[in-house]
């Protein structure tokens, strides 16, 4: 099998990629810290958990939506817990389960830093946007998204971050 290497046009859009999403992540976490003291993912948790029903959501299910590792997901809400944003209650349907659940504390460490970060997603995203181009921007980035997760899109389905076995996740 020969190797597809990218056309110019292509290398060209890929750097681009790189370098804004890792610009506006940078911006997302510094506007973060500096406002509530805590790194983006911090905030996506408290975020997700805001809108689930009680605030409360399965440890799995909380890592499924974030995209991310059972292992990474646990240290985070080990830390969120230790500051009160949140606890952690045994499932009552299973034993081997883990639910989260936003304090009122954490509700309000995430109604005052809202406004900072929608202003700043608004401003270093949105704004530079055309209407037509938000609507590309979801298109691409679901295409994208979706490609990624179906199955045999990597060599194993339980590839995915949120489905990775690690000996300290909880479920």
């Amino acid at each position: 099998m020969t190797n597809r290497w990218l056309t110019p046009e292509e290398q060209r859009a890929w750097r681009a990629y790189i370098a804004a999403s890792l610009l506006l992540e940078d911006a997302i976490d510094r506007q973060l810290q500096q406002d509530a003291g805590m790194p983006h993912l911090y905030y996506s948790i408290l975020s997700v958990l805001s809108e689930s029903p009680e605030r409360r959501l399965r440890m799995t299910d909380l890592a499924e939506r974030l995209k991310i590792t059972r292992s990474r997901l646990t240290y985070a809400v080990t830390r969120l817990e230790k500051d009160g944003m949140l606890r952690r209650e045994a499932c009552r349907y299973d034993k081997r389960g883990s639910i989260a659940a936003l304090t009122d504390e954490g509700f309000a460490v995430l109604e005052r830093a809202a406004p900072g970060h929608v202003e700043t997603v608004r401003s270093f995203l949105f704004d530079r946007l055309s209407e037509e181009q938000v609507g590309q921007l979801e298109e691409i980035s679901s295409a994208i998204a979706q490609g990624l997760q179906e199955d045999g899109a990597r060599p194993a389905s339980d590839d995915v971050p949120w489905r990775r076995r690690s000996s300290t996740a909880c479920s």
